[in-house]
């Protein structure tokens, strides 16, 4: 074999991964939804619920919030709002006993945790202050539409579904750079959350939305995220995680570069963790269509940045060898230029419009790199700080 025709072998293959990643799996997947959907059986109930929010030093926020969460469209008497807070020290305590002096006709409730702990140990422990049949977990920076609670309980009357996830619909008001290519890729993600739902389970959720039954919440590992492995304990309890797009939530995105970036590092560090500490759900002949999604979306979407510098560092070999080779290294330059654009005019504060993509694509994949080798160094964060810098959007009716 020559060396030519090697580089080329690993070329082919670096470029059908990456795609697989991207495109395959997503296709693959929605067929699949197509072709064996295995249905939810939804019914309008009215569980007794309990909102716990999840706080940590949110003056700016949490009373916006509280007024949300005092709106929604549910029974009142089979609603309750806890708020663990994980050791604020600015007024996010004093403003949720205030607000639950003024609505003595309420339940709301206050979890105060003493040390900074993080969010997982934060809502561990207040779940105990909790009544509610069906737990619906939220961030307080995070906006519900009225008819949250009702969409969102409506597939426990399925027997086989052990945890709800809602939609979050980020919101990017300033249209920066890093907005737009975040809604950009998280409607990409949707468009696969669907397919998985209907295919078999969630393999994640969004932390600011998503319901579980009061008889399967498990308590996490204190260096564990919700988002990812509430998804892998329901499964291991032989139930379904399944999306409710109707379920919707508004957040505004990371406004520059620097917090998404930090965001993403810290979540894929422990999802990292969550793989490490949950091996089980990557093995097809213990988990099925489960394991096959884990390592299809989350797997293959780790290994990216290997097969991009795999071809960044083989492709200039082959540009002699056919004009493709030539015109593929060509794309490459080109989308890291415009991501380079994209670094530059987040800066400035310039909008790039459709080609704020590469940028955002560089920016995810750059966070996996860093994030994995924090990861082999033993790293860990477990408690999270609040990186948004504007007021919340408002309830809007569905």
């Amino acid at each position: 074999m020559t060396f030519l025709l090697l580089a080329q072998i690993i070329f082919w293959a670096a470029l059908a991964l990456l795609l697989y990643a991207y495109v395959g799996y997503p296709v693959l997947i929605f067929a699949l939804s197509r072709l064996y959907a295995f249905p939810v059986n939804k019914a309008d109930i009215t569980p007794r619920v309990s909102l716990l929010i999840a706080a940590h030093n949110e003056e700016n926020d949490i009373k916006a919030k509280l007024e949300n969460a005092l709106a929604l469209d549910y029974p009142a008497h089979s609603l309750e709002i806890v708020v663990a807070s994980d050791c604020s020290t600015d007024r996010t305590n004093e403003l949720v006993r205030r607000c639950a002096e003024q609505h003595p006709d309420r339940v709301i409730r206050l979890y105060e945790q003493t040390q900074h702990l993080g969010k997982t140990i934060a809502q561990n422990a207040a779940v105990s202050l909790t009544t509610g049949e069906i737990l619906i977990f939220s961030d307080a920076t995070t906006m519900y539409r009225t008819d949250v609670p009702r969409k969102i309980v409506r597939a426990f009357a399925d027997p086989t579904v052990g945890c709800v996830a809602g939609q979050l619909v980020y919101v990017d008001r300033k249209s920066t750079v890093v907005g737009d290519g975040c809604k950009s890729y998280w409607g990409y993600e949707k468009f696969i959350k669907q397919a998985e739902s209907e295919v078999c389970s969630l393999i994640g959720v969004s932390g600011c939305l998503y319901a579980v039954r009061r008889s399967c919440h498990q308590k996490l590992a204190n260096d564990m995220i919700d988002d990812f492995v509430i998804a892998t304990e329901i499964r291991l309890q032989g139930l379904r995680t399944v999306y409710e797009p109707e379920a919707i939530s508004e957040e505004d995105t990371n406004k520059k570069g620097q917090d998404e970036f930090r965001m993403r590092v810290r979540v894929i560090m422990q999802t990292f963790s969550a793989l490490q500490r949950y091996p089980q759900v990557m093995r097809v002949s213990e988990q099925g269509i489960y394991a096959f999604q884990m390592l299809s979306h989350k797997v293959m979407r780790y290994l990216v940045p290997a097969f991009l510098l795999v071809l960044w560092l083989v492709n200039p070999l082959l540009v002699s060898v056919h004009p493709f080779y030539r015109w593929a290294f060509y794309a490459q330059l080109a989308a890291y230029g415009v991501a380079a654009f994209g670094w530059l005019f987040d800066k400035l504060g310039i909008r790039l419009g459709p080609l704020s993509l590469p940028y955002y694509f560089v920016l995810a994949n750059l966070a996996i790199v860093k994030a994995f080798f924090k990861f082999m160094r033993g790293e860990s964060r477990v408690v999270w700080q609040s990186v948004r810098e504007q007021k919340l959007p408002q309830t809007e009716s569905a």
